[in-house]
């Protein structure tokens, strides 16, 4: 049984909402934050990454961004480009593209079902990252962005869904990568809590590092009320809640920065000894054991050559713990990705041919292209309670942040 909570949003008025939408905190590279903020100037990213408006002259930690940060995001509310409603509500959000459309309900789940593990994780955080939210939570006191929930759909959340869609909704536009977001506010909340308490888990898809946030901003709260009674805004997260069958997940390629002192004609040797490698013009995997490298301006096809397929283990099953047992680690020595600066993450969405760029540039040695790990997958390893390597699937579309803001 899952309880999801009504929340009164600050959220765009009906025809800004486009202004204000901005990707991810997490997702863009810190030039690419200052070249969107510097063209638009309500972007709410203003509020997630301040230190985009200094100009690499302060740290994104440091108490002036969180001065700023608070100050802009108390400017969207002054100046009514964000608006908060009057009355608790569950919110419908749907993502459409020529080929794709997902519709999921936006609400607060109780972090004390994290703690608990009825909302299920597969990834670890990074105690840097979480820390820098925490402090963005505690600041601003402010959740500023979705976490992505993924559920087993059933009839009772598609007719719950399907009923708070039939109107208009409060705003709706097509952002830069052609992508429609629509949002609709539900008149009865009563039909979504109750859908949900039929459902048994939530999966985290996307988001361990702001609700691992969420909990620590949470802790910090309390301590500075004395309180623990549990029904405090902090003590819930805000949500985007999708069925599983609709999200889609991308690869999470990699990028290596050298051969760790190893000739080509070394390195090549050496991934042969798990890969049968051949040259190819293509440069996506066509299935589960096969991996595309980018070397020397090449790409060459990696079959993995062990019948991994009857593992019982399914992390050892997926494509990103292949290449980290087999080639990463062995070869070139990358024991722990996510500290390793020898090594970079390029997520799907920007396809095989930035791989090529950053790899022609020499910015990386070689390029790694992946199969896409699957939901099933993902519910595997949550429901056995273990966790994927980092960095194993890249969910797109992203949920927008600056369409919902929950106050805590």
């Amino acid at each position: 049984m899952v309880f999801i909570k009504p929340f009164q949003a600050l959220h765009p008025n009906s025809s800004n909402a486009k202004d204000i939408a901005c990707f991810p905190y997490d997702v863009a590279y810190e030039t690419e934050a200052r070249d969107f903020v510097q063209a638009n100037p309500k972007s709410f990213l203003r509020v997630t990454r301040p230190e985009a408006d200094f100009n690499g002259a302060i740290e994104p930690d440091s108490a002036e961004a969180l001065a700023a940060a608070k100050r802009n995001l108390e400017d969207l509310v002054a100046s009514g480009d964000l608006v908060r409603d009057p009355d608790t509500s569950i919110y419908i959000y749907r993502l459409e593209t020529d080929t794709h459309s997902q519709t999921g309900v936006v609400a607060c789940c109780s972090i004390a079902e994290y703690e608990n593990g009825a909302i299920k994780k597969h990834e670890r955080t990074r105690p840097d990252k979480v820390a820098d939210r925490t402090s963005h939570m505690v600041a601003l006191r402010a959740q500023t962005g979705l976490i992505l929930l993924a559920f087993k759909g059933d009839e009772a959340t598609r007719e719950a869904i399907a009923n708070a869609t039939v109107g208009p909704p409060i705003f709706e536009f097509v952002c830069a990568s052609n992508i429609r977001h629509s949002v609709w506010r539900v008149a009865d909340n009563r039909p979504a809590v109750d859908a949900f308490a039929g459902i048994d888990s939530l999966y985290i898809a996307d988001g361990h590092h702001r609700i691992e946030s969420a909990l620590n901003a949470r802790n910090v709260l309390r301590l500075k009320n004395g309180s623990e009674v549990g029904n405090e805004q902090y003590d819930f997260v805000m949500a985007g809640m999708f069925p599983a069958e609709e999200l889609r997940i991308l690869p999470y390629n990699r990028v290596v920065k050298d051969l760790a002192g190893l000739s080509d004609e070394e390195f090549l040797s050496k991934i042969g000894e798990y890969f049968v490698v051949t040259e190819t013009d293509s440069a996506s995997p066509e299935d589960h054991g096969v991996i595309k490298m980018y070397f020397r301006g090449r790409w060459h096809r990696l079959k993995f050559n062990v019948e991994y397929f009857q593992a019982p283990d399914p992390i050892e099953r997926l494509d990103v713990s292949i290449l980290q047992k087999y080639l990463l680690e062995p070869v070139l020595g990358i024991g722990d990705p996510r500290t390793d600066e020898r090594i970079g993450f390029v997520g799907g969405a920007r396809g095989t041919s930035e791989l090529e760029k950053i790899v022609d540039s020499g910015e990386a040695i070689a390029a790694f292209a992946l199969h896409a790990t699957t939901m099933d997958d993902l519910f595997a390893v949550s429901d056995m309670g273990e966790i994927m390597p980092p960095k194993s699937t890249w969910f797109e579309p992203k949920l927008k942040d600056g369409l919902f803001v929950h106050l805590i």
